[in-house]
């Protein structure tokens, strides 16, 4: 198994930071389509449409504004994607956990490429706000 482990940091409070993470219509401005809500059990898809991808999520921890986690099952891949924020001082650290991975295959690279792209974006919207 492999895991994706990547840290962030934003000069945005925490709070901003975890609704990028968890409403729907942010979320789609830098992840993709989607009916995410975040309520433990709650079963949602993300949807790029361009490149016909569904993922397939169930919320599975939500500990605001600290830790969020959600499966993300989507083409070859049956993963965890889990989000841990911490706030010093006029910074928010944000770390990626994506794990379940076979091996540090394509799949495993194409998330780390694919999540890196989407932080570009994330810093978009949070600096839009």
């Amino acid at each position: 198994m492999a895991d994706l482990s990547l840290d962030f940091q934003f000069k945005s409070p925490i709070d901003k930071v975890w609704d990028a993470l968890t409403h729907s219509d942010t979320l789609a401005q830098w992840v993709m389509e989607n009916n995410f809500r975040p309520i433990v059990g709650y079963k949602c898809q993300f949807r790029n449409e361009a490149i016909g991808l569904i993922v397939d999520s169930e919320v599975l921890i939500v500990d605001k504004p600290h830790k969020l986690s959600y499966t993300w099952v989507g083409g070859p891949i049956d993963t965890i994607v889990t989000w841990t924020l911490k706030q010093d001082g006029e910074t928010t650290h944000l770390h990626l956990e994506h794990s379940g991975f076979e091996a540090e295959n394509q799949a495993f690279n194409g998330a780390k490429y694919g999540w890196a792209m989407m932080i570009d974006e994330l810093k978009n919207v949070l600096e839009e706000e």
